[in-house]
């Protein structure tokens, strides 16, 4: 019996592992596409802040979620358009960016008060804290390292912006969170020098 438990918790490491690994390759591989793709990951991003208007809306008028909290959800989503505006550039130091960091706390508090009170089904609490609250800071902050290596930024004194992007381009040094992710690829899974 106690080996059986043993087995148990030493595959529950196992598969906390995997998941782990697998989310890790997942947020690279989406940060390499938002990065490659930053036209389109701006219109997916605003598709996305009217998607989540539309539900707060709804949730209001079908639902009867207290107006205090719906309206805090409506001006977050109003700040996420502005974050929008200088998209894939986000400055963390400006007064956009810090209020829609302020505002996804006090979105967080009011909706742990609001389910606190009223009882929802857990799937019906995810559903909302997924749409509402998370996805959409999820995808800014995937989408923080886009606008690092975008030219001319990227140029160095002494380089001309020509010649920066045929020797360097869009795969010369990364910083940000492609730096995070690169650096636990190499400490997992190693790169292989061919030999030859």
């Amino acid at each position: 019996m106690w080996f059986m438990y043993l087995l148990s918790w030493l595959s529950l490491v196992i598969q906390v592992a995997f998941v782990t690994l697998a989310i890790a390759a997942g947020l690279y591989y989406l940060a390499e596409v938002i990065e490659e793709y930053t036209v389109a990951t701006s219109r997916i991003i605003k598709y996305m802040i009217w998607f989540s208007t539309a539900v707060l809306v709804g949730l209001y008028l079908f639902e009867g979620f207290p107006a205090v909290m719906i309206s805090v959800g409506l001006f977050t989503n109003l700040v996420y358009f502005g974050l929008l505006q200088t998209f894939p550039y986000i400055l963390l130091t400006s007064p956009n960016f810090i209020l829609s960091c302020v505002l996804v706390v006090v979105n967080h508090y009011m909706t742990f008060q609001f389910f606190a009170e009223e009882y929802y089904p857990f799937s019906e609490v995810l559903a909302y804290f997924t749409i509402c609250l998370w996805v959409i800071p999820f995808a800014f902050f995937v989408s923080l390292s886009a606008g690092e290596n975008v030219l001319p930024s990227t140029v160095q004194h002494g380089d001309d912006v020509v010649s920066n992007y045929f020797t360097k381009g869009k795969r010369g040094k990364r910083s940000g969170i492609l730096v995070i992710f690169s650096f636990l690829k190499e400490a997992v899974l190693p790169s292989r020098q061919k030999m030859y």
